[in-house]
């Protein structure tokens, strides 16, 4: 049988014109949701950290404002520090781990 040469269904043109419209609508997507992650970051500091009132406050009080944010700064290392040991460890042992399973399933 003799091959009979088929059309594409869609023209180069159409189907250039396509392409870029759904990149146009991915951009127009991708920079709302970058908006909307700016706005949840703004909300979210907004909430969880409080502005900071240090107009007309004596010397001693801005001493002591800093004594309690430098103490608050120390206990968030010391959990983060914490953290990374624990991720340390647990990444350690879960490699030991796949390698104790490769070898026991190479024994069977």
């Amino acid at each position: 049988m003799p091959e009979v040469e088929r059309k594409p269904k869609i023209t180069a043109s159409r189907k250039l014109l396509l392409k870029s419209l759904m990149l146009a609508r991915a951009k127009e997507c991708w920079d709302q949701e970058l908006e909307e992650r700016e706005a949840e970051k703004k909300r979210y500091l907004a909430e969880r950290v409080p502005s900071l009132q240090t107009r007309g406050l004596s010397l001693s009080a801005l001493q002591d404002l800093c004594r309690d944010l430098h103490a608050k700064v120390e206990v968030v290392d010391e959990e983060r520090y914490d953290i990374e040991a624990k991720c340390l460890h647990n990444t350690r042992e879960i490699k030991d781990l796949k390698l104790k399973v490769l070898d026991l399933r190479g024994k069977f």
